[in-house]
C-alpha cells in the first residue's frame, strides 16, 4: 500500500518545483507541470522563440497555449486527502558547496549528473528523461560540475567542440570561420585521445622511474643496515678490548701495589728488628752507666777495686753500619717505572687511534660512490637551478623562467629586499646546494663568473663579490682566459676557452670543480676543502654580458 501510495506521488508531482501539481497543465509531449512553472521556465526562452519541455526538449513553435488539466487537479486534491508524503530530507537540497539542479525552482536539489551536451546539471528526478529518451540517452553525463559553462564560447554561445593545435585551445565551430580560420583544428575528442595515450606514456614513464627509485631506496637502506650492524659489532668488540685492557691494567696496578707492600713489609720488619735491638742496646748501656756512677761514689778503695772489672765491662755494640747502606728514598724507582709504561702507553694508543681514524676515512670512502669522470657521469648529478629574484642586482634583467640573467643598461623595477646585492651585478639561486651537484651555465660577452657562496655573504660593498671573501668560490671567465678567486686571492687558470663551463660540487667531500665543456670535459680548477654551510650558486655578469643556465640531459 505504501509503495502504491510512493508511486502516485511521484506521479502527480512537478519535476520543475518537485512538489504536488498546482494547477496543472498537460503538454503535447505528455509531460505535466505546475502552470507557474512551466510559464517561468517559458519566460526565459522568449528571446529564443522556441519553446521546449524540460524533461525531454521537445521543442514547440509557437508557444503553446496552456489550459489547466482537470482530472489531474481532480487527482491532486484526492491525493491531498489522503495524505502528503514527507518533503525530502535536508541533505538532498544543496548546499552553498554544491552542484545545484538548474531545473528545480524554488529550493534546488544536489544535481546527481551534469550533461556536456545539455550543459546542464540534474537531481536523480529531473535526470529520468535522459534515461527514457532515445535522443537524450546519447548525451554524455559526469559527475555534477560548476564548470559546465567553461565549455561555451564565450564570442558565439555555442558550444566548443573543437580543438585548434595551432593556438593550443578549444574553440566552437564558428570559430573555426574566423579567427581560427587555416589553422590545424581537430575534435577535441580526437585531441583528448592523443593526448591521453601520451599520458598513459607519461604515467608509465613515471612509474617505471618509481620502481627505479624504490630499488635504489631498498639498495640504500641495505646499506644503512649493512652499516649499523658493522657500527653495532665494532662498537661491541671495541668495548669488550678496552674493558680487557682496563682490567689488564687494574690487575697490573693491584700487583705494583702488592709488591710495594710486601717490600715495604720487608723493609719495616727489618727496620724495626734492628730499632729494637739498638733500644736494649741503650737499656743496658744506661744500667752499666748508673752502676759506674754508683762505683765512683764508693768511699772504700778496697771495694771499688774488686768491683770496678765487673761493672766496668761492656756487652758488644750492635752493627748499626746497614743503617746508611740504603739511601732515603725507597720506591721511586717503582714510580719511574710505571710512568714510563704509562708514555709507552700513551704513545701507542695514540699510533692505533691514527690508524683507527684512517680505517674510518677508507670505510667511508668504501660506502660513497666514486666522483665521476665522464660527463655522462657528471650529468647523472644534474641540478636544475633557477636564479633567486629577491637577490638580483637591479642592473640584472631575468628572464627564461628565472635561468637567464642578462646586464642591463638601465636599472629594473625589483622591490626593496634585504637578499639584494646592491653595489655588484650578482645574483643567487634558491634553490640551496647539498649532497653530490652539477650544472652548467652559457655565457656570452666581455666576462662573468661562475660561483658558489653561503647565504650569509655580505651583499654590499668589496667584501660581497664572489671570491673575495671566505665565503664564496669563483671561476672568472673572459674572453682571453680564466681566473680562479677565493678570500681575495686570485690563482691563474689555463685552459681552452669555452662558451660553457661547468660546475660540479661535492659538499660532504669538500669537493668542488670547474671544466670547460666542449665536445670533451676539461678540468679548468678543483678545490678540495670543508664546506660548514649549504652552498647556493652565484652569476656575476659584467658588461654587455649574458649568462644562462643549461639544460642538461
Amino acid at each position: 500500500m505504501a509503495e502504491n501510495y510512493q508511486l502516485d506521488r511521484e506521479t502527480l508531482s512537478c519535476s520543475i518545483c518537485l512538489d504536488l501539481l498546482k494547477d496543472p497543465v498537460g503538454l503535447s509531449c505528455g509531460h505535466s507541470y505546475c502552470m507557474r512553472c512551466i510559464k517561468s521556465h517559458w519566460d526565459g526562452e522568449d528571446q529564443r522563440k522556441i519553446y521546449s519541455c524540460p524533461q525531454c526538449r521537445e521543442a514547440f513553435t509557437p508557444r503553446p497555449v496552456l489550459k489547466k488539466n482537470t482530472m489531474l487537479a481532480a487527482l491532486v486534491e484526492q491525493l491531498k486527502k489522503t495524505g502528503l508524503q514527507a518533503a525530502p530530507a535536508d541533505h538532498c537540497y544543496a548546499g552553498p558547496e554544491d552542484v545545484a539542479c538548474d531545473v528545480c525552482t524554488g529550493r534546488k536539489l544536489k544535481a546527481f549528473k551534469s550533461c556536456l551536451t545539455c550543459l546542464m546539471s540534474y537531481c536523480e528526478n529531473h535526470l529520468q528523461s535522459h534515461f527514457e529518451s532515445t535522443k537524450l540517452k546519447k548525451h554524455k553525463l559526469v559527475e555534477p560540475s560548476e564548470k559546465l559553462q567553461e565549455n561555451i564560447c564565450s564570442r558565439h554561445d555555442e558550444v566548443m567542440k573543437i580543438f585548434c593545435r595551432t593556438d593550443k585551445k578549444c574553440i566552437c565551430y564558428l570559430c573555426t570561420m574566423e579567427d581560427h580560420k587555416g589553422h590545424d583544428t581537430v575534435p577535441a575528442a580526437a585531441e583528448r585521445t592523443e593526448r591521453q595515450r601520451e599520458l598513459e606514456v607519461s604515467r608509465l614513464n613515471i612509474q617505471q622511474r618509481i620502481q627505479d627509485r624504490e630499488k635504489d631506496v631498498k639498495l640504500l637502506q641495505q646499506e644503512v643496515e649493512a652499516v649499523s650492524r658493522s657500527a653495532d659489532k665494532a662498537v661491541e668488540d671495541s668495548e669488550k678490548i678496552f674493558t680487557e685492557l682496563i682490567r689488564l691494567l687494574q690487575k697490573r696496578s693491584s700487583d705494583v701495589k702488592q709488591q710495594i707492600r710486601s717490600q715495604q713489609e720487608t723493609e719495616v720488619s727489618g727496620v724495626k728488628e734492628l730499632q729494637e735491638k739498638l733500644q736494649q742496646e741503650i737499656t743496658e748501656l744506661k744500667r752499666k752507666d748508673a752502676e759506674l756512677k754508683q762505683l765512683s761514689h764508693t768511699e772504700d778503695h778496697n771495694q771499688f777495686l774488686h768491683n770496678y772489672p765487673s761493672v766496668s765491662q761492656l756487652s758488644e755494640p750492635t752493627d748499626s753500619s746497614s743503617i746508611n747502606i740504603r739511601p732515603l728514598r725507597y720506591f721511586e724507582d717503582v714510580t719511574a717505572a710505571v710512568s714510563e709504561l704509562r708514555d709507552k702507553l700513551q704513545d701507542i694508543l695514540r699510533d692505533k687511534w691514527t690508524n683507527i681514524s684512517l680505517a674510518e676515512t677508507e670505510v667511508d670512502d668504501l660506502l660513497s660512490e666514486p666522483q665521476p669522470k665522464t660527463r655522462a657521469e657528471f650529468l647523472r648529478y644534474s641540478r636544475e637551478i633557477t636564479l633567486d629574484p629577491n637577490t638580483a642586482n637591479t642592473w640584472l634583467l631575468l628572464s627564461e623562467r628565472n635561468r637567464k640573467v642578462t646586464w642591463m643598461s638601465q636599472p629594473q623595477s625589483y622591490s626593496r629586499h634585504t637578499d639584494r646585492f646592491t653595489d655588484k651585478f650578482q645574483v643567487l639561486s634558491r634553490e640551496s646546494l647539498t649532497g653530490r651537484c652539477y650544472w652548467e651555465v652559457e655565457w656570452r660577452g666581455l666576462g662573468v663568473h661562475a660561483a658558489v657562496a653561503y647565504k650569509n655573504i655580505s651583499r654590499a660593498g668589496d667584501e660581497s663579490v664572489f671570491g673575495c671573501n671566505d665565503k664564496s668560490w669563483s671561476l672568472y671567465c673572459y674572453t682571453i682566459g680564466y681566473g680562479f678567486f677565493f678570500n681575495n686571492i686570485k690563482t691563474p687558470v689555463s685552459g681552452p676557452g669555452s662558451s660553457r663551463v661547468g660546475v660540479y660540487l661535492d659538499h660532504r667531500a669538500g669537493i668542488l670543480s670547474f671544466y670547460s665543456v666542449s665536445e670533451t670535459m676539461t678540468l679548468l680548477h678543483r678545490v678540495q676543502t670543508t664546506f660548514t654551510q649549504p652552498l647556493y650558486a652565484g652569476i656575476n655578469v659584467g658588461a654587455l654580458s649574458t649568462v644562462e643556465l643549461c639544460e642538461v640531459k
